[in-house]
């Protein structure tokens, strides 16, 4: 059984920090992309960053130059550095990966729990 365990999240004001972390574990054979996700109360789920096996980044528009993703493939897990917070960065945050299960049939997603992130003053 996979499962991503999300950490981090909490109450910042803005132009504060935060960082979250999510790992995987279980019978895992291979980890492709990771990414996070946020969603705010009344929209639609949208993708924040993304990060490939291989270290390629990319990030929506509203957060670029302010958050910055990575990963420790040695341990699974993708970290999401959040700099500059702005009260409209508030959301629940879920990370997402493509993952190979050991004696699995291809990749398939996963999903954290999600962890609220609330920015204000």
């Amino acid at each position: 059984q996979v499962q991503l365990v999300e950490s981090g999240g909490g109450l910042v004001q803005p132009g504060g920090s935060l960082r979250l972390s999510c790992a995987a574990s279980g019978n895992i054979f291979s980890v492709n992309a990771m990414d996070w996700y946020r969603q705010a109360p009344g929209k639609q789920r949208e993708l924040v960053a993304v990060i490939t096996s291989g270290g390629s980044t990319n990030y929506a528009d509203s957060v670029k130059g302010r958050f910055t993703i990575s990963r420790d493939n040695a341990k699974n897990t993708v970290y999401l550095q959040m700099n500059s917070l702005k009260p409209e960065d508030t959301a629940v945050y879920y990370c997402h990966a493509v993952i190979r299960a050991v004696g699995g049939f291809g990749a398939r997603d996963y999903w954290g729990q999600g962890t609220q992130v609330t920015v204000s003053s």
